[in-house]
């Protein structure tokens, strides 16, 4: 039986207002992102303007700014904010004993 979810670590290694990427062999990275009140969200880490890296824009609240563009991305919707217009993959997250947890189905999703 295949998981449904996939440990990819644990919540503490991954700072506040911080993010990590996540690799996926045949698909799209994945961006962890960690804000100031402990949330944990995951996106695909590709900006839906000129698809560059949201793992390494800025945090804000539930938002990350793109770090080419300044696109502000929603982390709980993925949809760009204001006047832009686009959205990202949003990928399941749930923590449990510390854990991050990632939905598998959307992890996946696009892997050949």
């Amino acid at each position: 039986m295949i998981a449904e979810w996939l440990d990819i670590g644990p919540v503490d290694q991954l700072p506040a207002l911080g993010a990590r990427t996540l690799p996926v062999q045949g698909g799209e990275e994945i961006a962890i992102f960690r804000t100031a009140n402990g949330s944990v969200y995951a996106l695909v880490n590709k900006c839906p303007h000129k698809h560059g890296p949201l793992s390494q824009g800025i945090v804000h609240d539930t938002t990350v700014t793109c770090p080419l563009h300044n696109w502000r991305i929603s982390l709980i919707t993925g949809e760009a904010l204001g006047e832009d217009k686009g959205c990202v993959p949003v990928i399941p997250v749930k923590i449990d004993g510390g854990r991050i947890l990632i939905g598998r189905a959307a992890a996946l999703a696009g892997v050949m």
